[in-house]
């Protein structure tokens, strides 16, 4: 029996995973692309081209009008659909109108600023923002460390890139030591419950989950 082909949809997940976009990308691209073929009223995209996109991107400038960084992703989505999935060049340039990018200066607090924000924070989300402070990273890059990516004795976090790139090494405050070791004690048990009970296992990206079928329940593989 002849296998159906898959559903496009399916298709750009695939792709996006053989060249270990994060899922947090593939996620956002797959939101996009749902848009733009609804706004199109469910053509496949292979049957438009370059002025389908415009007019998709100018309606998001000038009726939806979203950032100039919301416009720029959305096009990206767009351009790998295309290239990547479809294999289908663009022949005709986008000349879609641009949303606006605001001019301003980036705000950066005082140290005494973020003294008092922290001051106001307690508990889990008081030592996320100070993991996040002290070693300089993203919240995305924050929430997404596991146990395996602290190193207490070297005083460092190990910062996994999802795509398959070389990871890189980020600093641990000593003052942050010994609530991150209390705090991943207190998780520890609460993970432990939660396996007894039959639950507790966690997402593994890409191929992990084959190759280490049993990783997804072990501690060191928990996200704390």
């Amino acid at each position: 029996m002849k296998t159906p082909p898959k559903k496009l949809l399916d298709q750009v997940r695939d792709v996006i995973r053989v060249k270990h976009y994060s899922y947090r990308t593939e996620e956002t691209y797959l939101q996009w692309i749902r848009r733009f073929i609804l706004f199109h009223n469910k053509q496949h995209p292979k049957d438009i081209g370059a002025p389908e996109i415009e007019a998709f991107l100018t309606h998001l400038a000038v009726q939806e009008r979203v950032a100039a960084s919301t416009q720029n992703q959305a096009f990206s989505a767009l351009l790998f659909l295309y290239r990547e999935v479809l294999r289908q060049e663009l022949d005709e340039s986008i000349n879609a109108v641009r949303a606006r990018q605001p001019r301003q200066l980036p705000t950066v607090l005082t140290k005494e600023e973020v003294r008092s924000v922290i001051q106001q924070l307690w508990g889990v989300p008081q030592l996320v923002i100070q993991v996040l402070y002290g070693s300089g990273e993203r919240l995305n890059k924050g929430l997404n460390l596991r146990v395996k990516d602290i190193d207490f004795a070297q005083h460092q976090i190990i910062v996994r890139n999802p795509k398959g790139y070389e990871s890189r090494v980020t600093m641990l405050p000593t003052s942050l030591v010994e609530p991150l070791k209390l705090h991943l004690a207190q998780v520890q048990r609460t993970d432990q419950q939660d396996l007894d009970r039959g639950y507790g296992s966690v997402h593994l990206a890409f191929a992990l989950e084959r190759k280490y079928p049993h990783a997804n329940r072990e501690w060191i593989w928990q996200a704390d």
